[in-house]
């Protein structure tokens, strides 16, 4: 997802289904599973197999984009309940980045917390749960080196050994080839099982896909903005690109900061820097949309936001990560598993979404 230090030709694969499933479903019933379909899926070319939805930690600790630019006891306590439920409920994957939160005006870094909730929780088998966490390309980090040593201060703060996945935040300005040279060198020391990139375009995909390959080592992810209103990866080539190249797209702000859930109307806009992207403006324009969504949820069972989740679950080779603040919203997460929608829903909301004007994304995605 995208660093808290800024702002925040159509691919269309098929998403198959059947009546007895749609049947089921609508009774609030999971469908069954296909034979063979397994729980986990792995990232990429690499051997490592999470959750096929995840859970974002941008929020966690965070005071300049969310919490209303506020951290207290029970933003922490609600975030802890977050972790458990998500694990609870089925969900082992979190994303989180070293420039989540802060250690200034009562925050704390995201990374710092889940080492805490993993020691809290007494998780004794690691491989249980999967953290991914993202290096920072920082202007003024140069060479590869300094790859390998965010890294490791990444780890001090989680408490761990190594993680699951590291990845790149956002292209750096320059000195690219030494950061994707930098995650070569953190998966031979053992740091780290997988490695992706994060915002990267169809060209910079490529070249860190190439650049890792001469060492054997598979580019794992690209993590990018990707939401059933936000579908820039759809139209640049970069989703193409990932199906291709054998790279998993994990999608960020995938209920588009809680937009799609239909929690926000015109009346009702989000609080803090969110309510400058999505404003009363556009919220009214976005009306025939949620209102859509909503009646296809009805007929599932289904909340606003389990049906936007799925719907790009439906994108195949997705994996979503929306941002859980607490226990409730972790556990809603997990009603986006066990059913699909058909393929004539799932075209109809990509063309009703189509006459919303799109809002502006993180700008490092252009790079």
């Amino acid at each position: 997802m995208a660093a808290h230090i800024s702002i925040a030709g159509f691919f269309v694969p098929r998403c198959r289904t059947g009546h007895r499933a749609r049947a089921l479903a609508s009774q609030g019933i999971a469908a069954p599973k296909k034979e063979g379909e397994e729980e986990k899926v792995k990232l990429g070319g690499s051997d490592l197999k999470v959750t096929k939805l995840g859970i974002g930690a941008w929020a966690w600790g965070d005071t300049t984009y969310w919490n209303d630019l506020q951290w207290n006891d029970r933003k922490l306590k609600d975030a802890k309940g977050a972790f458990d439920a998500s694990i609870d409920s089925g969900i082992t994957f979190f994303d989180t980045a070293e420039v989540y939160g802060a250690g200034f005006s009562g925050a704390i870094n995201s990374e710092t917390l889940i080492g805490r909730f993993i020691k809290e929780r007494k998780i004794s088998d690691l491989n249980e749960i999967a953290i991914a966490t993202k290096f920072a390309a920082l202007p003024w980090r140069l060479g590869r080196q300094s790859v390998v040593s965010a890294l490791k201060g990444s780890l001090s703060r989680l408490g761990l050994s190594s993680v699951d996945l590291y990845q790149l935040h956002w292209p750096g300005i320059w000195g690219n080839e030494g950061y994707i040279d930098g995650l070569g060198d953190a998966v031979e020391q053992g740091l780290v099982k997988a490695v992706g990139v994060s915002n990267y375009s169809e060209k910079r995909l490529r070249d860190a896909h190439s650049q890792l390959k001469k060492r054997g080592i598979p580019l794992a992810v690209n993590q990018v903005n990707y939401s059933l209103i936000y579908r820039l990866p759809e139209e640049n080539g970069v989703k193409a690109t990932c199906d291709e190249l054998g790279v998993s797209l994990i999608a960020y702000s995938p209920i588009a900061q809680g937009i799609l859930s239909g929690k926000y109307t015109a009346a009702n806009p989000p609080t803090g820097p969110r309510g400058r992207i999505y404003t009363p403006e556009f919220l009214t324009k976005l009306e025939p949309l949620i209102a859509r969504i909503k009646e296809i949820g009805l007929s599932y069972s289904k909340t606003p936001t389990q049906v936007v989740l799925n719907w790009l679950l439906c994108q195949e080779n997705v994996l979503p990560i929306p941002g859980a603040k607490n226990a409730e919203q972790a556990r809603e997460f997990a009603g986006a598993l066990g059913w699909r929608l058909s393929d004539d829903e799932v075209a109809e909301l990509r063309s009703i979404a189509s006459r919303t004007k799109p809002v502006i994304g993180f700008p490092v995605e252009k790079l």
